[in-house]
């Protein structure tokens, strides 16, 4: 149907490449376990709607410019990992007056607009995601039907669900663990430092990556 081919085979696979941690899940866990459960789903909103984007991108064939063009896929990858980096450099140097508004429950609504955004920036910066649409969706799609939008959008569609699915379970669970030790403002502090170093790490990864 719609030319998908295998479809039961491609969610049971997509659940196992979602279960793999990379890079969005490290986010997810360095918002959730530093900033709360809600901080956490929403950056996982972001990654998920990121996602999408990626797979409309993908339906359109923008992303096959990022598969053929070095100079493209390089531009794409370095914005990626100079923003990681600036939320990694943001994270350390949050000061204790900021961490103790969010211990008091002061969060505002532009600041979770931010925790959105920036899911959405971590995931649509990186090139990865763009070719791993390319690579891995055509697979379950009849050839007859590579120049329909259709198939690419219901397999993507599918796959950022399952994978949405994932990442909320992910922000529940580790932001729960976190829960009483982040009531201890120091802990709070170098918690937020913790993620701000790896969120510098995933920068530099992503930089050092070879296409």
């Amino acid at each position: 149907m719609f030319g998908i081919l295998n479809f039961g085979t491609f969610i049971l696979a997509g659940i196992l490449l979602n279960l793999t941690p990379g890079a969005d899940t490290m986010y997810i866990l360095g918002r959730s376990i530093s900033q709360g459960k809600k901080s956490g789903v929403i950056s996982a909103l972001g990654i998920s709607s990121g996602a999408l984007l990626h797979c409309f991108f993908a339906a359109l064939g923008l992303s096959i410019l990022l598969a053929k063009s070095a100079t493209a896929f390089s531009i794409v990858k370095y914005a990626g990992a100079v923003y990681l980096v600036y939320l990694g450099i943001k994270s350390l140097l949050t000061k204790s007056t900021a961490i103790a508004e969010v211990i008091k429950g002061k969060e505002t609504t532009k600041n979770y607009l931010k925790v959105y955004m920036s899911g959405v920036l971590t995931n649509l910066l990186n090139p990865k995601v763009a070719l791993f649409f390319l690579a891995f969706l055509p697979q379950f799609i009849n050839p007859e039907y590579a120049k329909s939008a259709i198939p690419f959008i219901i397999l993507g569609l599918t796959f950022v669900a399952t994978g949405t699915i994932w990442c909320m379970m992910l922000a529940f669970f580790s932001a729960k663990l976190a829960n009483k030790i982040r009531e201890n403002s120091k802990v709070k502090f170098w918690m937020d430092k913790t993620t701000g170093v790896l969120f510098i790490l995933l920068g530099i990864k992503l930089a050092l990556s070879k296409k």
